[in-house]
């Protein structure tokens, strides 16, 4: 395996070039060919690569999510934080509660079980940025609804992590066979936020001094890869969002360094085959046999959650009274749901093993799904909200 471990990588980075060359006849994202190429080249259909392969692939997602979080946290700037207001906190805020509020709802209204229906629909807030970061770049998009979005979608997680705080504490309280600390229950995803924002901080503004010290172009690049592979591991093995000490750490740098625009283009050149391979890992991953066994239930949230997400981000934008495009077309640029809803169910597992396999089941094929969709849907919201050019488009399309 340590041998053919480079013949899977080199086989995988151009299976991902060929479906990118493919998927431009359908007008469709490359982020969508990678998945789909991952998805018929994975251990689960045609196997050209055995699972043994993508297990030892997993550096390559960590370190690429790492990435995805700095580019991210870039959106924090506070010039232009000033300028978007408080518009990305309200609608962050409403789209993550209404899928979680709907979800529960819709779950209990029902007839299943109140605790099942509490954690389930309490992962429903979490988005995933990879594949909206993806769709961004590759059309170059810009506009009103990109401009909301970005920030949308990095606030996100946090947003996530405290509310299913708040629904695993009640979980906990009603399954207490012995006394428990419900405010310590409620206390434990804001240590957890405060941790992470901590730690990329303290790293944020040690590699803005270093970036002082470090002038080539080379070495540069070279301190931000150790910052944000240092930011990852050190929360890892604290047990932090990994993504929001990453964006904590960008965020810090773009606000303190005025070199970060240039070290901020030189990641965005780094990085395209990293993010390629996490795509068609993620695709190899997806294992679409399980679909089938999710039932109504797993029905009920993946079209639940949606309709959460756009009427919570449309509330939101309605109330901000942004333009227009905001209200109609952000919330279905937030469809995408990967990593952060797999660990949550991980939890969930341990909080209700009764239920948590069945949760891990529809949230895996929720993941299926959100992430064959998610890019595609992105990418038509924000064509249609006049973000993605269609001439640019046009030219993207047949410059490949």
């Amino acid at each position: 395996m340590e041998l053919q471990i480079f013949i899977y990588l080199g086989i995988a980075l151009l299976l991902s070039l060929l479906s990118s060359k493919a998927i431009k006849k359908f007008h469709l994202p490359n982020v969508t060919a990678y998945l789909i190429m991952g998805l018929l080249a994975g251990p689960y259909m045609f196997k050209l690569l055995p699972h043994e392969a993508i297990v030892s692939f997993e550096p390559i997602s960590e370190i690429a999510l790492g990435f995805i979080a700095f580019s991210i946290g870039s959106e924090f700037k506070f010039s232009y934080l000033k300028k978007v207001g408080k518009a990305p906190v309200v609608i962050a805020v409403l789209e993550a509660f209404m899928a979680v509020a709907l979800v529960d709802l819709a779950l209990i209204l029902t007839g299943h079980d109140l605790s099942f229906s509490l954690m389930l629909g309490a992962i429903a807030a979490a988005t995933a940025p990879a594949a909206t970061l993806m769709v961004v770049r590759q059309y170059k998009a810009k506009g009103p609804v990109t401009n909301t979005l970005m920030p949308v979608v990095a606030i996100d997680d946090a947003i996530a992590l405290m509310l299913f705080g708040i629904s695993l504490a009640i979980v906990k309280t009603l399954n207490a066979t012995a006394e428990v600390s419900l405010l310590m229950t409620l206390f434990k995803p804001f240590y957890d936020i405060i941790g992470a924002l901590l730690i990329g901080a303290v790293m944020g503004a040690i590699q803005t001094l270093l970036i002082k010290w470090f002038s080539g172009r080379g070495n540069r690049l070279s301190v931000t890869i150790a910052m944000i592979a240092l930011t990852l591991g050190l929360s890892k093995y604290l047990g932090f969002s990994e993504l929001l000490s990453c964006m904590a750490l960008s965020a810090v740098f773009v606000n303190f360094s005025s070199t970060a625009n240039s070290v901020f283009d030189q990641i965005e050149r780094f990085t395209p085959p990293i993010f390629m391979m996490f795509f068609f890992i993620s695709g190899a991953d997806l294992n679409i046999a399980i679909l089938p066994s999710v039932g109504v239930v797993g029905l009920i949230y993946v079209v639940v959650r949606v309709i959460g997400k756009v009427f919570g981000a449309t509330l939101g934008a309605s109330l901000c009274k942004c333009e227009e495009p905001v209200r109609k077309y952000l919330g279905f640029t937030l469809i995408p749901q990967a990593g952060v809803a797999i660990g949550l169910a991980s939890v969930a597992l341990s909080v209700l093993p009764e239920y948590g396999q069945t949760i891990k089941v529809i949230i895996l094929a929720g993941t299926v799904i959100y992430e064959l969709v998610g890019p595609v849907a992105t990418k038509i919201a924000l064509t249609k909200a006049g973000d993605i050019q269609p001439v640019l488009e046009k030219k993207l399309s047949t410059a490949v």
